[in-house]
């Protein structure tokens, strides 16, 4: 864990808007900067950053953060990794504390350095290898390509890293899964006689290697083992590369090997990702659908592509959300997206893409395959396979739209679907109860707070109305009270992170991008507006006892509430 202390000298240190402008040209809009949203597409400029506030916010898709928030969603990497590459921006050096350990970290960055240097060795033998190059050529692969993602060529030969690690026996080399040790003790390079293509992070560090062998042989493809730098079920191969292509199309295509990465991206189509040796998980979803609105699955047509399609769609469902699209296509079976997209050309494979089968559709037809619909017992078994799915789905709109239709598939009514897949059915939220004064003045109350966090110690919590903003405004008053130091949105705004109110504080936030408060006047109009939340609280006590007193009489009140009433009396006759 890295002391908060640090999170706020990083944020005081870090500019935001320097930040942005260095990935993202910004241009000056009034009294902030603005400019294409970064992580969806668009022509016109939603996304703002506040110099003042030390925040970003795009009306378009959502997105809001601090400096951290962008390093994380922009580069594609976890809280720590930001708060490392955002210290390095300006020369701090991460404290130890609990968790976070500079040992630990010493040793991930020396890996990583012994895999630059492997990775520079195989670039290097790739140039010396006609063999190699020939085979390069016969798939197409053009000197640009090879350049761009960090292709090599591992000699054949039991310890030819010797010749790069002069400490062969180092057991960095074992931990980064570069050579392996026999059972009799004696080491040697795991990768032999292979085509080697760098496995790469967003920070562009190089965590692992796939080899593909160059004649026949087995395995065909040979990746690095799990490793301190490498999690295969977390990683996508390709996805530094494909990041401006991910921006332009909105759309991701994932195919099952890096050869199809790479063959695509020579034809021109530079979206596709590839996951690695394994089936795609909803950590890969998740970490997709952040940077686009749409996900195509890229499957040959055979059963084993149909079988990977299938857990791919259950793994998608989780991550799924109304504004998001997944899709399937499944290529002939004699043709992987590499042989596709030569024999068939950009355009046909783009037509593909572009029509792909939604998930819908593959879910409610792999389903139908599986039972016979002629049945009452197929039927029967259509709904009871499709229970467990449509429970995943957090959508409520996509989720609805499967019931009708396994309605329909099924001869069951939609309520009858519902009842036997227990879902709760979706009916239209009713109209909210609470007064219209008090929600305005919470929602006032917050946003000062957030323009003025150190007011968020003066909230009077107990008279706070119960409105959707009362969650956020007794969070901050609590945060603000632990700490005294916290003094801006953006340190404020990371110690949320994780927390149920963050969401609504996003949004109110938001909303000072567009109508500041005046610095003069913003402590003037906390004051005022929990004097009328006092007011407030007092009418509604009044009204309580006196519709008591009008229930059980005056002489039913206790001695506590006759004496509250009876100066509420007299005030209101004052006042008259």
């Amino acid at each position: 864990m890295i002391p908060e202390s640090f999170i706020q000298d990083l944020l005081a240190r870090i500019d935001i808007v320097d930040l942005v402008d260095s990935y993202v040209p910004l241009k000056k809009a009034g009294a902030n900067y603005a400019a294409c949203c970064p992580f969806h597409n668009e022509k016109t400029p939603s996304f703002t950053v506040s110099p003042t506030k030390q925040f970003y916010h795009c009306f378009g898709c959502g997105a809001h953060g601090t400096a951290i928030g962008f390093a994380m969603e922009y580069q594609g990497i976890g809280f720590v990794d930001a708060v490392r590459e955002l210290a390095s921006r300006v020369g701090m050096t991460v404290p130890e504390s609990d968790g976070f350990s500079p040992e630990k970290h010493g040793q991930t960055r020396n890996l990583v350095e012994v895999m630059a240097r492997a990775a520079a060795y195989y670039k290097e033998q790739l140039k010396r290898s006609p063999r190699a190059i020939d085979y390069c050529k016969k798939r197409g692969l053009s000197g640009e390509i090879a350049a761009r993602f960090g292709i090599g060529y591992a000699p054949d030969g039991w310890q030819n890293l010797k010749t790069v690690f002069p400490d062969y026996d180092a057991e960095a080399l074992k931990l980064a899964g570069l050579v392996i040790d026999n059972e009799s003790g004696r080491r040697y390079d795991r990768f032999r006689d292979r085509l080697m293509i760098p496995i790469v992070n967003p920070k562009g560090d190089i965590i692992a290697f796939g080899g593909r062998i160059i004649d026949q042989g087995e395995p065909k493809y040979l990746n690095s083992p799990e490793t301190p730098l490498f999690e295969k079920g977390r990683e996508l191969f390709g996805l530094p590369q494909a990041r401006q292509a991910l921006r332009e199309t909105d759309t991701a295509i994932v195919t099952e090997g890096y050869m199809d990465v790479i063959a695509l991206a020579q034809s021109g189509v530079g979206n596709a990702v590839a996951t690695l040796g394994t089936a795609t998980t909803p950590t890969h979803v998740q970490k997709l659908l952040r940077q686009v609105d749409r996900i195509v699955f890229c499957f040959d047509g055979d059963n084993a592509g149909r079988k990977a399609a299938w857990r791919a769609l259950e793994n998608a469902l989780e991550a799924l959300a109304d504004n998001k699209q997944v899709g399937f296509v499944f290529l002939p079976q004699e043709h992987d997206p590499d042989s596709f997209i030569r024999a068939h050309g950009k355009a046909e494979f783009d037509r593909q893409v572009a029509q792909a089968m939604p998930l819908s559709d593959f879910l409610l037809r792999e389903l139908a395959q599986r039972c016979d619909l002629t049945s009452s017992e197929g039927k029967a078994r259509l709904v009871y396979e499709a229970k467990p799915l449509l429970l995943k789905l957090p959508t409520p709109l996509l989720r609805l739209q499967l019931v009708k239709r396994l309605a329909e598939a099924s001869g069951f009514a939609q309520a009858e679907v519902e009842r036997l897949c227990e879902l709760k059915s979706y009916t239209p939220p009713a109209p909210p109860k609470a007064r219209r004064t008090a929600p305005s003045l919470t929602r006032n109350l917050l946003r000062i707070v957030l323009h003025k966090p150190a007011l968020a110690r003066e909230l009077p919590i107990d008279l706070l109305p119960d409105t959707p903003e009362r969650p956020a405004l007794a969070r901050l008053h609590a945060l603000l009270g632990e700490s005294r130091d916290t003094d801006s949105y953006a340190v404020l705004r990371e110690q949320l992170r994780g927390l149920p109110e963050e969401q609504a504080i996003e949004s109110a936030a938001s909303e000072l991008l567009d109508a500041p408060f005046d610095e003069a006047e913003a402590e003037e109009e906390f004051r005022d507006t929990v004097h009328r939340l006092r007011e407030g609280a007092q009418m509604r006590r009044f009204a309580e006892l006196q519709t008591k007193a009008q229930q059980v009489g005056v002489a039913g009140l206790s001695a506590a509430e006759k004496l509250a009433y009876i100066q509420f009396l007299s005030n209101r006759g004052i006042r008259s």
